[in-house]
């Protein structure tokens, strides 16, 4: 066992199956997020029960998902996906410094790419890996942290329609974003079919199918993102007479 987690296929295999929690992952996040973009166009966003009830009939769909991720299954599951994106990060880095002390270079994880004409970001999914994993903190700092985390620690989350306002309101930070989103994309783009092609699925019939389920795929995760994000700043920006009740909170921002 500990000869193929130590060779390169083992590296490979372990990249695969930790990727396969960071696809999940982001599905399962995109998804709850995207209902943001459902309460605008329904005209609910930012439609909270004042009774402070989970799933309150009150409540939009984005607060009402967001309910939904603090039940114990999911409070359960998503730590694991979590461990599983975190375990791809460091690998990957891990990895990749590896191979370019080995190698003299920053190649694909731990073994150089047999093809040619491989796509740029099969090239440098690392440097993909460092930028989204930049950005990552910076979501974390701003989301996470005033919402799971102040769950898990006994607090009281933060309205999360307020979150999106007061964190997307600022064109620069929608940029900074936009630009994660990109990179988010490329490296799901890759990552999707060289998952199951380390787990066997590697022959040119299936290959094809999957690069093409695999953009389709990751298009979607991130339209759904980046929806989310351009969808929050016009809510700040220009639906300000429909957000009067945030002038005072978002001041603490």
């Amino acid at each position: 066992m500990a000869n193929f987690l130590t060779s390169s296929i083992g590296k490979k295999f372990i990249q695969s199956v930790s990727g396969a929690f960071l696809i999940v992952f982001l599905l399962l996040h995109s998804t709850i997020n995207f209902f943001s973009v459902i309460d605008s166009f329904r005209g609910i966003f930012g439609k909270v029960a004042e009774d402070a009830v989970k799933f309150s009939p009150g409540d939009g769909w984005f607060q009402l998902g967001c309910d939904f991720m603090s039940t114990p299954f999911i409070s359960v599951m998503v730590p694991v996906l979590a461990l599983g994106f975190i375990i791809h990060i460091g690998y990957g880095i891990w990895l990749s410094l590896e191979n370019y002390s080995k190698r003299g270079g920053l190649k694909r994880y731990a073994v150089a790419s047999k093809a040619r004409n491989d796509s740029w970001s099969a090239k440098n999914m690392f440097i993909l890996g460092l930028v989204i994993l930049g950005v990552l903190f910076f979501h974390l700092t701003h989301f996470w942290a005033k919402m799971q985390l102040q769950e898990f620690t006994g607090g009281e989350a933060e309205n999360p329609y307020l979150l999106l306002l007061a964190t997307f309101r600022h064109g620069w930070i929608l940029a900074i974003y936009l630009v994660w989103f990109v990179a988010v994309w490329l490296h799901l783009n890759h990552g999707f079919w060289s998952m199951f092609q380390t787990v066997g699925w590697n022959n040119k019939k299936w290959l094809r199918r999957l690069k093409v389920i695999g953009i389709i795929v990751s298009t979607l995760i991130v339209l759904m993102f980046i929806s989310v994000a351009v969808n929050a700043y016009v809510e700040a920006n220009f639906m300000t007479a429909s957000h009067q009740w945030t002038a005072p909170l978002l001041a603490k921002f």
